[in-house]
């Protein structure tokens, strides 16, 4: 008996008929490689120009953590920003103290910044506030989101002013900004006040950017597996008090029925 090879189904991308590697759920639109990437770096140089984020000429500052989001940044700024003009590029880590956590996203931070030649410059909790977010936890543990965001904005802000960086380019996507909107109507804070948390005690004030508002985390996630920049890195030990946890779970089950929630989320604010 002679064997044929059944009809090949491997899913084909859409535009060149390649072996795709991610589907669009909300369009169905199948990608490879290639046109995923270019897909994924194209809406966020699109971001950019239409909502006027960076102009030729900025010195932008990444905050720059080591984990996945503010690694997809850097690497997705550093091959954009050359088609808007002259663009500097300074990135910014926050050392907070947190043992068995921080070390390591550090380490990744540096050999990132390394890899692209980029300024970097390292502000700690010990130096701007006298010690470790981890000792000033100490018997507060559920507080811990609300301190360390706290602490963490007037160190970005002032690593941003001393790198003489005009905007701070921070990695939320698409995920984090519809988990803020969902939280703020947990919390019945609606609309929410505007903080001037990007404002020194000396009261320079340093615009905020995100680049990536309009990136899910999932795409996030492929993009950095084609570039083989996936790093397993250790979770916050301070993330199991967030009620983000819970939020972030309660949309990924409400997306996957329902492509789409998150960008609605966002959208509404």
């Amino acid at each position: 008996m002679v064997h044929t090879a059944g009809p090949d189904t491997t899913p084909r991308c859409d535009t060149c008929g390649e072996p795709a590697v991610y589907r669009e759920r909300t369009t169905g639109r199948h990608l490879c490689r290639d046109h995923f990437i270019a897909d994924v770096e194209g809406r966020v140089l699109e971001t950019i120009r239409s909502r006027n984020l960076i102009t030729p000429g900025d010195h932008v500052a990444i905050a720059l953590s080591g984990g996945k989001d503010s690694t997809a940044l850097l690497m997705i700024l550093s091959r954009v920003l050359p088609s808007l003009g002259p663009v500097r590029l300074t990135a910014i880590t926050i050392d907070e103290g947190i043992a068995g956590y921080r070390e390591d996203t550090i380490r990744s931070a540096d050999i990132l910044v390394a890899r692209f030649g980029l300024p970097h410059l390292t502000v700690s909790f010990p130096q701007l506030f006298g010690g470790t977010l981890d000792t000033f936890l100490a018997g507060r543990e559920p507080e811990a989101c609300s301190v360390c965001g706290i602490l963490r904005r007037k160190a970005l802000n002032v690593g941003a002013e001393r790198a003489g960086a005009m905007k701070l380019a921070t990695g939320h996507n698409l995920d984090d900004e519809a988990q803020s909107v969902f939280m703020n109507v947990l919390r019945g804070d609606l609309p929410r006040l505007v903080r001037d948390s990007g404002s020194d005690s000396q009261g320079r004030f340093i615009p905020r950017i995100k680049p990536l508002m309009f990136i899910s985390e999932k795409e996030i996630a492929v993009y950095l597996m084609l570039h083989g920049a996936w790093a397993d890195l250790p979770e916050c030990p301070y993330a199991v008090h967030a009620l983000r946890g819970e939020v972030r779970r309660m949309l990924a089950t409400l997306a996957s029925k329902h492509p789409g929630t998150m960008l609605h989320l966002m959208k509404s604010r």
